[in-house]
């Protein structure tokens, strides 16, 4: 009951600001647009059996949860609402394994374009429905990875007496020394240079192609550079993202309202904006998605 009564005092003491609401609005608007397109491959079997079609399914699922577990984080954050150490500890492993899935399955992904524009003939068995499974499975070992990592440092430093406490959930609650969080970042920025690379040389391959081609593959390798460089984009934000807590540690220094709104405008932008580019990239972008959402709008059945 006590536990209860905290909780509500919390909702009642703290009232939503427009912040809040702005990201809530987001969150729902961005996890909407994809599970429509969820629903979309899930219904169109065609989608099942290429390789581009299914990575680009694991990179919505794991956008959606890190949405929805990262704004449910927010919210309890907001509010101050506190948990069991045991619990965090569950939560906090979904976060920091969908945090590199995403990047990870883009890499995988441009490396998918890579092999259909520079090495067409290979294309069919290298990127075939079983290899694509087995390349899944290999995202999440090699996404796990960093998880491991950052766990074991606070299995390693944390007393038992930590374990039975109740905290306010947040990947820096696992941080319980200034050399973890070095560790930690050391880790992402190795990941994300090996990423960087491989996108870099992806798109330095398919420029050589793109420049020696003709007529409709001309047009292909195009678009192939135009994903290769949307998906950089979006790393580089998923790459700011690791660089905001030294952003915001030095902004706590100087002024802490200063740090809030930093705070916000970091997460708008390096959490949730690198998220919802997926659908742009290879869902809205791609025509065989755009005709089948096409399919399903109401005004297109009422005109047939």
């Amino acid at each position: 009951m006590a536990g209860n009564n905290s909780v509500n005092d919390g909702f009642l003491q703290r009232p939503v600001n427009d912040r809040v609401i702005i990201v809530q609005i987001l969150v729902i608007i961005f996890l909407c647009i994809n599970m429509l397109l969820i629903v979309i491959f899930v219904k169109k079997e065609s989608f099942h059996t290429s390789a581009r079609y299914i990575l680009f399914f694991v990179t919505l699922l794991s956008d959606s949860v890190l949405l929805l577990v990262s704004d449910g984080l927010l919210i309890l954050t907001y509010f101050e609402i506190t948990m069991q150490v045991w619990l965090c500890i569950t939560i906090s492993v979904v976060v920091f394994l969908y945090f590199i899935v995403t990047p990870v399955t883009l890499t995988a992904m441009t490396l998918e374009r890579y092999v259909a524009i520079c090495m067409p003939l290979r294309h069919g068995q290298l990127c075939s429905t079983c290899s694509t499974m087995y390349c899944i499975l290999i995202i999440h070992g090699v996404s796990s990875a960093p998880c491991i990592i950052i766990l074991s440092m606070f299995f390693a430093s944390a007393s038992l007496n930590f374990y039975k406490q109740s905290m306010i959930c947040s990947v820096e609650a696992f941080t319980l020394y200034r050399w973890q969080d070095h560790v930690r970042s050391a880790v992402y920025q190795f990941y994300f240079l090996i990423m960087g690379i491989t996108i870099a040389f992806s798109y330095v391959q398919i420029m050589k192609v793109a420049k020696a081609a003709s007529g409709e593959k001309k047009k292909l390798t195009h678009k192939g550079l135009k994903t290769v460089i949307l998906h950089a984009f979006q790393l580089l934000l998923c790459l700011i993202q690791l660089w905001c807590p030294f952003i915001e540690t030095a902004v706590l220094q100087i002024d802490f309202r200063l740090f809030i709104n930093v705070r916000y405008f970091n997460y708008i932008m390096f959490n949730i904006a690198p998220r919802c580019l997926s659908p742009l990239i290879y869902g809205l972008r791609d025509e065989n998605f755009f005709l089948v959402l096409k399919n399903l709008m109401p005004t297109s059945s009422c005109l047939k």
